[in-house]
């Protein structure tokens, strides 16, 4: 079972000290409210039993997280009503309307690869694993525009440590639902699909890096990426894939969405840079949704001082 703990690492060998020290500091002033809150946690079979059951069910005993922003949160309508999420359709306010009746539940999340605890797990189980956090992320597209937005969930190193990565595990690929039935739309997206996207092992090992299964205190809407998406605020928002289906760990470079389509545009990596523009767009300044004036763009997402060490000695406009 997933509850079971023990992986065939430590964290501290793959994830630099500073993070590691930072991660066990955090973990350690949330065990009482994870313990207090996993009995009261909320039922997701009633939450995601139909296609509109979890809209506006609220969730409650949040742990909040000492990873937020204090910036200006966006609206839920902003947030709701401008996605990128090409399944269901390319213009931005279309997901909102065409992913109404999506079916979030049952769901369940394959775990492959190179895994001492590969199988299907459902999401009930895998939303047993840690007590929820609200954090408070910026995030920035590749379209110049920026958000705000209280995420809610748990730090993808949980689910990792307790599925057991072989040591040749380097990276953590990640794909999403298509189903084209439920996604007609798609068809016209001029992406392939299933959605792929992948991040390296320390990446994934990192605290800020989030699997979110809610926002501002309610469960996910659909076309936000329910019932479970990433949440990788120092990446452009593209990296922060929706609605998993599968996990798979292996030694080699996964091959993700946008970088199989745009290879010249997209990158692997796509940390936020402003100094690497866009072939079509500069990335150095940034407007946030709702605003009329722009605002310079920060490296990593205006992150940099948790998670640069991870990319200490490379060439970050060569390995974009």
């Amino acid at each position: 079972m997933l509850i079971q703990r023990g992986a065939s690492f430590r964290s501290s060998e793959i994830t630099p000290k500073s993070v590691y020290l930072s991660r066990r500091k955090f973990l350690a002033g949330t065990t009482v409210a994870g313990a207090m809150l996993l009995a009261g946690r909320p039922s997701w079979e009633t939450a995601l039993a139909s296609p509109q059951a979890g809209h506006g069910r609220k969730l409650s005993g949040l742990v909040k997280s000492p990873f937020s922003t204090d910036e200006k949160i966006n609206s839920f309508n902003d947030v709701t009503h401008y996605n990128n999420f090409y399944e269901f359709g390319t213009d931005k306010e279309q997901p909102a309307t065409l992913a109404k009746n999506f079916k979030t539940y049952p769901w369940t999340v394959a775990v492959e690869g190179d895994v001492g605890k590969p199988g299907v797990y459902d999401i009930d189980k895998i939303l047993k694993l840690a007590p929820l956090e609200e954090r408070i992320y910026r995030h920035r597209c590749v379209e110049a525009w920026s958000i705000v937005v209280p995420w809610i969930g748990f730090p993808l190193n949980v689910l990792i440590h307790l599925v057991e990565p072989a040591s040749k595990a380097k990276f953590v690929a990640f794909q999403t639902l298509y189903d084209p039935k439920q996604m007609p739309h798609g068809r016209y997206a001029g992406i392939p699909f299933p959605y792929v996207e992948g991040l390296r092992m320390d990446e994934a090992m990192h605290p800020l890096a989030l699997l979110c299964v809610g926002m501002y205190g309610e469960v996910l809407p659909n076309q936000n990426g329910a019932p479970l998406r990433l949440v990788v605020p120092w990446k452009y928002g593209f990296k922060s894939i929706k609605s998993i289906v599968k996990i798979r760990f292996q030694e080699k470079q996964p091959p993700t969405t946008w970088n199989l389509s745009a290879p010249n545009e997209y990158g692997f990596y796509s940390n936020v840079n402003p100094k690497v523009d866009h072939p079509r767009w500069t990335q150095a300044s940034e407007r946030r949704l709702g605003e009329i004036f722009k605002r310079k763009t920060l490296p990593f997402n205006g992150y940099a001082d948790q998670v640069a060490q991870l990319y200490t000695g490379m060439d970050l406009k060569k390995n974009y």
